[in-house]
């Protein structure tokens, strides 16, 4: 009986030892230790970048001086061309009430002519006889030839609608010639479309867009927040998605002064000049980002910015200075400019100081049962 009792307060006491502990384990909590930094020498940048594309400076629409239907189509997208290449013929396909009205006019011009060729021999004759004045043979020259002229005019005119140029015309209306020389970036029709000229309401058919892709510009936009620490000519760097690890000079040359509405946010277009190199071919509309550093300053002291604290009431920055082990004291500092990795410290901190990283924890380990 002795002997039982003892096992159970032998019992009794080890539940007591084994409560104990995990009542202390299950309440001890975990020591912080922070770690921390000093101040060190960096060139920080602050930055822009601006998404868009890469398109030529100029591209030129070229559009037919007659209406009518693409017979033949002379080059391909790619091609390079000169000034004054011939690009396409058109055939002419005249307007019936347009050929009709000519038509008209010619017989009336031949009628009128004929009249005044009459008159002209006629009195003619007397003038060398001497019946009529010089004077009034002068007016009957001038009908004449004022005749002889609209015939010739009649005949050209029906002849442009049914061909589309005169005879004898050095250029014919029917060849489409390159305006500019550059690349063809694109041709919108094929043989057996019609096509019209540009006119007061309508555009007209473009036949081929050319571009001198040595030239290219930057199209981007930057948010209105931004917009303000943008001044021309300044500096940016293009990089292409389609070129990876070049990066190509360009110089800020135009900033919208009107902004547009995109998705609730207020967008500026900017316009920069690109230098290119003979490295890669740059093709029209590659999409590309422009890095525009707006200020710059080196060698400066400078903290991480996560070491930064501010002050709830005040919004004043300052940081935990560490005056012994895992002792801290705040202070507060005067900021610069940052690039969102590193901040510039104007003063409020030694270059001996040790900087507390306040969201910086290591818990230390507990041992297991």
């Amino acid at each position: 009986m002795k002997y039982f009792k003892k096992i159970i307060v032998l019992f009794l006491i080890l539940g007591i030892i084994f409560a104990t502990l995990f009542f202390i384990k299950s309440n001890k909590k975990d020591i912080t230790e922070y770690k921390t930094v000093k101040l060190q020498k960096e060139t920080i940048e602050t930055k822009i970048v601006a998404t868009g594309k890469v398109v030529p400076k100029d591209e030129v629409e070229i559009k037919p001086q007659i209406p009518g239907i693409i017979d033949k189509i002379l080059i391909n997208e790619g091609d390079e061309v000169k000034a004054g290449d011939l690009l396409a013929i058109i055939k002419v396909v005249p307007d019936e009430q347009a050929l009709n009205n000519a038509e008209g006019r010619l017989k009336n011009a031949e009628i009128v002519f004929n009249n005044a060729e009459i008159e002209y021999y006629r009195n003619k004759k007397l003038f060398n006889q001497s019946i009529i004045s010089e004077q009034a043979f002068n007016n009957i020259e001038l009908q004449y030839n004022q005749a002889q002229q609209n015939l010739t005019n009649a005949e050209s005119d029906l002849q442009i609608i049914k061909l589309g140029s005169t005879e004898g015309s050095s250029i014919a209306n029917t060849n489409v010639r390159a305006t500019v020389s550059g690349t063809i970036l694109e041709i919108p029709v094929k043989k057996g479309d019609q096509v019209i000229q540009a006119n007061t309401f309508n555009q007209g058919t473009t036949i081929a867009t050319i571009a001198n892709l040595n030239v290219m510009i930057f199209e981007g936009k930057v948010d209105e927040g931004e917009v303000s620490k943008l001044e021309k000519n300044m500096d940016l760097i293009i990089t292409l998605a389609a070129i990876e690890q070049k990066f190509y000079p360009a110089k800020l040359v135009f900033i919208a002064p009107k902004g547009v509405d995109e998705a609730g946010a207020v967008q500026f277009k900017i316009e920069g000049e690109v230098f290119l190199d003979d490295e890669y071919i740059v093709r029209a509309g590659y999409s590309a980002n422009a890095t525009i550093i707006t200020n710059s300053k080196t060698n400066v002291n400078a903290l991480p910015e996560a070491v930064i604290q501010y002050d709830l009431k005040t919004k004043e920055p300052y940081v935990e200075i560490e005056t012994s082990k895992q002792n801290f004291i705040r202070k507060n500092i005067e900021i610069g400019i940052s690039d969102g990795i590193n901040i510039e410290i104007i003063s409020g901190v030694e270059s001996e100081d040790k900087i507390k990283v306040w969201d910086i924890t290591k818990p230390n380990k507990i041992s297991k049962w």
